[in-house]
């Protein structure tokens, strides 16, 4: 059995005190006697040895009301809740050359950045209770979510990145350790990275197999996703207000990301087309879940209802006793 509200309890030993005084006060007598040596010997009657009786009922009854306000109740049952935990930071290129349109959704030609946003936002829903934040990285990098469970919050800001909104230039270390400071702090069971890129790295202070050590002595696994065709690859070019296509080289050298997937214990895939990008991140949400059971809900018994009903029943027989078998006369 446990108790609820235990402070309730501290009522007791004020209403013993309150008891002990209430016995020990003198009472005058009903009945003058000239001397005591009338009464002695004279028999006592049940009413005279029990006289007092309905109000210790009232004291009984306090007793049980207090230990009621305290909330006792029985333990029954306890569920357990199962959760991911795992914490995910998606580090994505927006660099100059996502604007290649060499993906396909719905049979229409999308450039590399709409074509991730989705299929990141489609991995998102499928995750449950895991935390996701997303980072962005051109010549720099940015967060442009913090760890997170709100997902709907996460892909509102995930809509509002665009092409051009960072300096253009491809700083893969600068994008895993911006990532790595977003789960500095992390205290989940499993964390990961998974990086994006189209390029190779031509920006940034921070050189990316340096990060890639910092995250694995953070224990961090950087997962590392190539995008875009091999070789040539379609960018749209604005020439006399029209849009047309030149195909230019994809610079995408994969040796570096491997090093670093191989270097975290994670991973490097290859996405040539928007059913390979979609497969690649169901199978790293295939790969990353880690069952955490932890308590949930306990399910009790309440039993204030039998001390109340107890006290209710002790007073009705205060009331019956005092109005019947021992009424007081005047």
């Amino acid at each position: 059995m446990e108790i609820k509200s235990p402070y309730f309890l501290l009522l007791l030993p004020l209403l013993a005190l309150a008891f002990y005084f209430w016995c020990s006060r003198k009472k005058d007598a009903s009945f003058q006697i000239p001397s005591a040596t009338l009464a002695q010997g004279a028999p006592k009657g049940w009413k005279a040895r029990f006289y007092r009786l309905p109000v210790y009922l009232r004291w009984i009854a306090l007793v049980l009301l207090i230990v009621a306000l305290s909330g006792p109740r029985k333990f029954l049952d306890e569920t357990l809740v199962t959760s991911e935990g795992i914490d995910i930071v998606l580090a994505l290129d927006v660099s100059g050359s996502m604007s290649a349109e060499d993906f396909m959704i719905n049979g229409q030609r999308k450039n590399r950045l709409d074509i991730i946003k989705s299929v990141v936002k489609e991995f998102v829903d499928k995750r449950v209770s895991d935390r996701i934040g997303v980072v962005i990285f051109g010549s720099r990098a940015y967060t442009v979510c913090p760890l997170t469970n709100d997902y709907n919050w996460l892909k509102a800001n995930l809509s509002r990145v665009r092409l051009g909104v960072i300096e253009d230039g491809t700083a893969i270390g600068s994008g895993i350790s911006s990532s790595l400071l977003r789960l500095k702090d992390s205290k989940a069971k499993s964390r990961i990275i998974i990086l994006l890129t189209d390029g190779s790295n031509n920006a940034g202070r921070i050189d990316p197999m340096t990060a890639a050590e910092m995250a694995r002595t953070m224990g961090v696994k950087v997962y590392t996703i190539g995008a875009g065709t091999k070789g040539l690859a379609p960018m749209p070019v604005q020439m006399f207000g029209q849009t047309v296509y030149q195909n230019v080289q994809v610079d995408l050298q994969e040796e570096p990301l491997q090093k670093i997937a191989q270097l975290t214990g994670a991973r490097y895939f290859r996405a040539t087309d928007t059913e390979a990008l979609r497969q690649i991140y169901q199978n790293i949400d295939a790969l990353e879940k880690t069952k955490i059971e932890t308590k949930g809900y306990r399910q009790y018994q309440e039993l204030f209802w039998i001390l109340v009903l107890a006290a209710l029943g002790l007073v009705a027989v205060d009331i019956l006793l005092a109005n019947t078998l021992l009424l007081k006369l005047p």
